[in-house]
């Protein structure tokens, strides 16, 4: 994939009838399918159940096995409920019978209400001062691990640019954290904000567990490590637009028993907080 219209190209399933619907998948480096395309797609099937006035505000969902990606992937959307004010859904995606994952979301009507947010972080550099993923790729190809190199070599629809860059060459602890700004590449478009909050549940599964790796960076890598999502959640909260770069920022609270738990939120550049996020992950070191 090269832009964001690919992207919603790839969210966008097939009607089959009965609440079914059939999706395809497209590698981002892995030889298993990508959990940000499944929520995202999960959350579209689910949206297709849903009267227009209403807007996803939370979401739940657990990975159970690797997707295969040379098959299409299936998603059954139960009604669970529909009230006054929200409305309430429960996806199976599935392959050859097979159930791979499962997510309850929740939909609200707009209402006012009182607000607040907390304030946007403390960031050191702004992405014009970075470089992104293709920079890199460009500038430290022919010096990167293999494994890294064939990562940053993968077509995507969104720019990264990681606020601490690592040097994999002389890896060294870090804090349990991690910031990325980040954009969608192509045009710039008009998108109602279903297709944003689809587009950002793809977006929310990259560099998560980062910061669940960074304290023992010095030791274990995506290399020498066993890695899956294991489950993930969101909570959506203002409309946002991709007309400029979006900040990612995670902080891990624990890492134990080969699994580790990221959490954090998404906002605009001007401080708009959009979304939060929470993700536990396996961490398991690989036998030598």
């Amino acid at each position: 994939m090269k832009n964001s219209e690919e992207l919603i190209a790839l969210l966008h399933l097939k009607e089959l009838g009965d609440h079914n619907f059939s999706g395809n998948s497209i590698s981002i480096g892995s030889p298993h399918v990508f959990g940000g395309q499944v929520l995202a797609q999960a959350v579209h099937a689910a949206y297709k159940t849903i009267s227009k006035n209403r807007f996803l505000h939370s979401l739940h969902s657990y990975f159970l096995e690797a997707g295969d990606l040379t098959i299409p992937i299936q998603y059954l959307v139960a009604e669970v409920r529909n009230g006054g004010s929200f409305s309430t859904r429960r996806v199976t995606a599935s392959q050859n019978g097979t159930t791979i994952f499962i997510l309850a979301a929740s939909f609200h009507k707009k209402e006012e209400g009182f607000e607040h947010q907390i304030n946007f972080p403390e960031v050191k550099k702004q992405p014009e001062e970075l470089m992104s993923w293709d920079d890199m790729l460009q500038k430290f190809g022919d010096f990167l691990p293999k494994s890294t190199k064939a990562f940053l070599s993968i077509e995507r629809p969104i720019e990264f640019k990681p606020v601490r860059i690592p040097n994999p060459l002389d890896p060294e602890d870090l804090p349990p954290n991690e910031q990325v700004w980040f954009r969608l590449k192509g045009k710039k478009q008009t998108l109602d904000y279903r297709t944003k909050q689809e587009i950002l549940t793809y977006i929310s599964d990259y560099n998560i567990l980062n910061a669940a790796f960074n304290p023992n960076a010095s030791k274990f890598n995506f290399g020498n490590t066993q890695t899956a999502s294991l489950d993930h959640s969101m909570w959506f909260f203002r409309d946002f637009n991709f007309d400029d770069w979006m900040l990612f920022s995670a902080e891990s609270p624990n890492a134990f028993g080969a699994r580790g738990l990221a959490k954090g939120n998404i906002f605009t550049r001007n401080g708009k907080l959009v979304a939060s996020f929470a993700q536990e992950g396996l961490l398991r070191p690989k036998k030598k």
